[in-house]
């Protein structure tokens, strides 16, 4: 995956996104949940190539930017939850579709119970 069309369809293939262009620049497209409007990729041109900025469990995120010389801190965001991978052909294609999958599991929207609250699960012993 090198391009913004690939970047943009294959987040766009998640269920109940869709692309936003809030900051009035074609070049930042912006990819969101539908039910809570949350961001989970950012799809832009920096520097000659596409970047999508993801949001990562920090458990991950260090692991991620040891493995790809293409993953860096996430560019204009918050470097402890974010990564920005850049779309150079040097990180395989289901290793990019992993991270714009975990972005998107890590901002969706909460479930909730018949009573309207948060479902929490307690993990005993």
């Amino acid at each position: 995956m090198t391009d913004r069309k690939e970047a943009i369809a294959c987040a766009s293939a998640l269920k109940d996104v869709y692309e936003d262009y809030p900051f009035h620049d074609p070049n930042w497209c912006v990819m969101r949940h539908k039910k809570n409007k949350k961001t989970f990729a950012l799809i832009y041109e920096r520097e000659g190539r596409i970047w999508i900025n993801v949001k990562c469990d920090p458990e991950w995120r260090d692991f991620w930017r040891e493995t790809f010389a293409s993953v860096v801190p996430g560019y204009h965001m918050n470097k402890e939850h974010w990564n920005s991978i850049i779309l150079d052909g040097t990180v395989p294609d289901q290793e990019i579709r992993r991270m714009i999958s975990e972005s998107y599991d890590l901002t969706k929207p909460k479930t909730k119970n018949r009573a309207g609250k948060e479902k929490k699960i307690c993990m005993v012993g």
